[in-house]
């Protein structure tokens, strides 16, 4: 992300700079607050304009906190493909969706807004349904990329890939979780990470 703090004295915003400031500005405050505590004043401030300049481009709070994790998959997705560009070996696309996603400061927004956005879901119904199509974006993704690695010989064909992709982001769950606690399984990530590996690539 970049910094808010580097303002350009005198220089004029276009509407899409200032949309992206807010979601910059907004991401980041839903990550060290909540969503319930953070309101929209303050990420006005943060951003460098007015609460009613905010409204302009977001309707509501819960519309803007839908924006930030629609900005988040799309900058993750962004990085997967990268990572999967620059990984020559089809055995190692997925292991490599992970190490990028790991090695991102994109995983912090990502997992406290998942973590958030599940807790609001039992009462939202809005953030409900836009939690269920995202993740399903997201297993679509993942998935494919097992796929592919299985049509390149890099995965055995007998592994299922739904299951598996779902089983991927089970694992991403349980590190924001882990991450939104302050470190449960940090010791243990390694070895859920080889264990997963050998089971997926691996032939019996």
């Amino acid at each position: 992300m970049t910094d808010l703090r580097a303002r350009r004295p005198g220089v004029r915003l276009s509407a899409a700079e200032r949309r992206a400031r807010l979601l910059e500005a907004a991401s980041r405050a839903f990550a060290d607050g909540s969503y319930r505590g953070t309101t929209t004043i303050e990420i006005a401030r943060a951003a460098g304009v007015t609460e009613p300049v905010l409204y302009r481009h977001f309707r509501s709070k819960r519309e803007l906190f839908l924006a930030c994790l629609a900005e988040s998959w799309s900058r993750i997705r962004a990085l997967w493909e990268r990572a999967l560009e620059a990984e020559p070996e089809p055995r190692e696309w997925v292991p490599a969706l992970a190490r990028a996603f790991r090695a991102s400061e994109e995983r912090v927004v990502v997992h406290a807004l998942w973590v958030q956005a599940l807790a609001e879901a039992s009462e939202d119904r809005a953030i409900r349904s836009y939690m269920q199509q995202h993740m399903r974006e997201v297993h679509g993704f993942v998935a494919e990329a097992i796929r592919r690695s299985q049509a390149a010989g890099g995965i055995p064909r007998d592994r299922d890939a739904a299951a598996e992709a779902w089983i991927f982001l089970a694992v991403g769950f349980l590190l924001a979780v882990s991450t939104w606690l302050g470190g449960l399984i940090e010791e243990d990530v390694p070895s859920i990470v080889a264990s997963r590996r050998r089971w997926l690539v691996e032939s019996d």
